[in-house]
């Protein structure tokens, strides 16, 4: 599903190599308003993040190629998008999981599978504030 962009909405990508997380966390986000890229790895989303400018960044973890800490480092590192937020996705609730995604720099971590309640809260609270690019 392609959407035209709209001034003054909120670009999120999600990154994520499962149609159904992609097409799921898409479907909640655009009923809420949200304008939403898709990738389906690490390297897929390097390849538009410059294109798309998302204001905020749904990353799996586990991913084939490139690993969602790979990919939220090098979004990290980018003086273009090292205040982007990122928040990990993943199956695994563990402590170890999330300590790594905040060195690699992630704002938060979503547990798989989430609700559209979860998704949007997690966008509410990590874009307050944000404006449209």
């Amino acid at each position: 599903m392609t959407t035209l962009p709209q001034p003054n909405v909120l670009k999120i990508m999600v990154i994520d190599d499962s149609s159904t997380i992609r097409r799921s966390a898409e479907i909640f986000l655009t009923q809420a308003g949200y304008q939403v890229v898709l990738a389906e790895d690490g390297f897929d989303a390097l390849a538009k993040i410059n294109d798309h400018h998302p204001s905020l960044i749904f990353c799996d973890i586990l991913m084939p190629r490139l690993d969602g800490y790979q990919t939220c480092a090098l979004i990290k590192r980018s003086a273009r998008f090292h205040a982007t937020p990122v928040l990990m996705l993943s199956s695994k609730d563990g402590l170890f999981d999330r300590a790594r995604g905040l060195m690699v720099g992630s704002s938060a971590y979503l547990t798989k599978p989430f609700s559209k309640d979860s998704l949007l809260s997690a966008v509410r609270e990590h874009t307050a504030g944000a404006d449209s690019k």
